[in-house]
């Protein structure tokens, strides 16, 4: 079966795949993160830790995340984080927008695949 290939991410969505990600409760290192999104999309959505690791910064520069140093199961030093209260409210307002945002893009996808009736 031929791989998919891998999309690339809407500017100001990563954020919202962080959140999700730790919207669950368990604290997750950045690898952790990392796996659980291309786990999660089968594949078709890839983060580099380029880009991941200043998002997570940025967030928890805002508050939304915090951090705690612990041990990785291969027994390395690794930063595990988690949501905060303000975390799991951004991710609600993140969520709602994106929705209206892909029902914004289907409306006119939907419309554009229709025969014109002029």
């Amino acid at each position: 079966m031929p791989r998919r290939q891998s999309i690339q991410l809407l500017h100001g969505t990563l954020e919202l795949l962080v959140l999700e990600t730790l919207s669950d409760g368990a604290p997750r290192h950045g690898f952790g993160i990392l796996n659980w999104i291309a786990e999660r999309t089968d594949g078709s959505l890839t983060v580099e830790e380029g880009a991941l690791y200043p998002a997570l910064h940025r967030l928890e520069r805002k508050g939304f995340l915090e951090s705690e140093w612990g041990v990785s199961k291969n027994n390395r030093k690794a930063k595990y984080y988690q949501l905060t209260p303000e975390g799991r409210a951004q991710l609600s307002r993140e969520t709602s927008a994106w929705r209206e945002y892909v029902d914004a893009v289907a409306k006119v996808m939907t419309e554009r695949s229709e025969p014109d009736r002029a």
